[in-house]
């Protein structure tokens, strides 16, 4: 199962401004930005992840919402978090 997962914004890649470096339950990994639709994402922003790819900006309280359903499914989002730990975009 593949899950969208919302992901702080830590930083914007000075050099890959398509790349941005998000935290998502303590795991800091890059993601493409590229895709969004409203402009490139700022620190601090919270953005939904699928496959490594922002598909979206969302509201603090929606992603701390979509956190704890995420948590509540148990497995399914535990295999995500390993995956993501596992996963690189250079």
């Amino acid at each position: 199962m593949c899950l969208g997962i919302p992901g702080e914004v830590v930083e914007i890649q000075s050099d890959r401004p398509d790349l941005a470096r998000v935290d998502v339950s303590g795991v800091r990994r890059s993601i493409n930005i590229g895709l969004l639709e409203d402009g490139p994402p700022a620190p601090g922003d919270w953005v939904l992840i699928h496959v490594g790819f922002a598909l979206s900006k969302i509201d603090e309280s929606e992603a701390r919402a979509a956190l704890e359903f995420l948590e509540s499914i148990g497995q399914a989002y535990a295999d995500e978090i390993d995956a993501l730990r596992e996963s690189r975009i250079d």
